[in-house]
């Protein structure tokens, strides 16, 4: 079994912008020249996170909807009364969603979904330049 890391960046806009990289993912995975294995999609960052998700603008506001009913912008947060950033809601909304995906390939492919996408969420309330740790084992 061979073990490779690698990362991409890209800059976000903050505010739930999501990110589609599928594409920089399974360019980094030929890269890699393995063709049977799983990698390990990892946000870092505690503002960020990583999930599946049929990448187009209606589940795009769908998804934005449901953060905002669960972790409110506009609600009282303790991060905030002692950091004063204002971003307690961005931290809440990663948590909840998650840093990393794990997504198996074959024959040099990764096996997703015909509708399925890995997007990169930015929940922080300002633009930021983020990295994506990518972790390959496989043969």
């Amino acid at each position: 079994m061979t073990i490779t890391a690698d990362t991409i960046n890209f800059a976000t806009r903050g505010n739930g912008d999501m990110k589609d990289i599928t594409g920089l993912v399974q360019e980094s995975l030929e890269r890699a020249g393995l063709k049977d294995g799983i990698v390990v999609v990892f946000a870092t960052g505690s503002t960020a996170a990583v999930t599946t998700i049929e990448y187009e603008p209606g589940l795009e506001s769908d998804f934005a909807r449901l953060m905002e009913r669960l972790a409110p912008a506009g609600a009282s947060y303790e991060h905030d009364k002692r950091w004063g950033d204002g971003n307690g809601f961005s931290h809440v909304r990663a948590s909840l969603v998650g840093p990393s995906l794990t997504v198996p390939f074959s024959g040099g492919r990764l096996r997703l979904g015909t509708w399925q996408q890995i997007v990169c969420v930015d929940f922080d309330n300002r633009s930021r330049t983020r990295t994506v740790a990518l972790q390959f084992m496989g043969e």
